[in-house]
């Protein structure tokens, strides 16, 4: 029998602390607050609380006015702001020099949530890549299938567009959501997607907005090595824009406030090869993630289980 180590351990005396991290609308934030105040309204226990949200973008996120909403702290801390008073005038991780103020940054927050005593994190359109990834539990939403592999490694991998662009380049015709837990970085965005692959959502078609794949392929092999500051503002990026809008709405809005829940709940385990399992009642059953659509559950059963 495998050796399994919960990824949360529930307490009986009370709820799960969690901090919602966000950098833009919050869409994704209010969902999981919609599904805590659900279940609260319909007399249901909820097996987490949010504690705060947590924005590096105060002054254009959501963050404010949802925590006024929800009665929430927000804790902020620019992160443009910090790079430009550290005389950098691009946020970047390329550099030596940018991932040492990163760091900078990110312990910056450490302190300021230090006093929440949080026991799981959920980057919920979160941009900036974080360490925090190490002090706990983090959990993140990817606009992309990372149970798709290519050459044996997760190909719908990356930051910004990307794993939007690769799906679309491979031909596929369906997106979906996947929720891992986030690892810390080594100076790559593809690093923090390399986490177990907690739960997927339902497929969403892909829109190619009647372009056909040829012109987006000839769009992509025109384009510079190093991707603009902006992004690439082309017909390519323009498609996986509008499909990546569409992926949030029937993707994460679905299966991310599912898997905060089913965390928070202490459903989700490691074996000591770092494969996962998934709990149903009273017992663990081998995974490859689960597909989550509200409250469905689809189990993916590891190949070699």
């Amino acid at each position: 029998m495998p050796v399994l180590s919960p990824l949360f351990q529930t307490s009986p005396q009370r709820q799960a602390r969690v901090a919602i991290f966000l950098s833009g609308s919050g869409s994704n934030a209010e969902k999981i607050l919609q599904a805590q105040n659900a279940l609260l309204a319909a007399g249901q226990a909820c097996p987490y609380q949010v504690r705060a949200l947590v924005t590096d973008a105060p002054e254009k996120s959501r963050a404010g006015e949802l925590g006024r909403q929800y009665d929430l702290p927000v804790i902020s801390e620019d992160i443009k702001a910090f790079y430009l008073s550290q005389g950098e005038s691009r946020v970047s991780l390329l550099t030596a020099r940018g991932q040492e103020l990163r760091n900078q940054w990110s312990d910056r927050l450490r302190q300021k949530l230090a006093p929440l005593e949080i026991d799981f994190a959920v980057f919920a359109g979160f941009v900036p890549l974080t360490n925090l990834t190490a002090d706990f539990p983090c959990l993140n939403v990817h606009p992309g299938d990372l149970t798709y592999l290519k050459d044996g490694r997760r190909h719908l991998v990356g930051l910004h567009t990307v794993p939007i662009e690769r799906a679309i380049l491979e031909g596929l015709d369906c997106l979906r959501s996947s929720v891992i837990l986030a690892q810390p970085y080594t100076g790559q965005g593809e690093d923090m997607d390399s986490g177990p692959i907690l739960g997927l959502s339902a497929p969403v078609d892909i829109d190619l907005g009647g372009e056909n794949l040829q012109s987006l392929l000839d769009i992509q092999a025109r384009r510079p090595q190093r991707r603009p500051a902006g992004g690439f503002q082309d017909r390519l990026e323009e498609i996986a824009r509008h499909n990546q809008e569409r992926l949030k709405c029937d993707g994460d809005w679905n299966v991310l406030p599912a898997v905060v829940h089913d965390f928070a709940a202490g459903r989700y385990a490691l074996d000591e090869r770092n494969l996962l399992y998934y709990r149903l009642g009273t017992k663990f059953h081998p995974v490859e993630t689960v597909v989550c659509n509200g409250d469905e559950r689809e189990l993916l059963f590891r190949s070699d289980a």
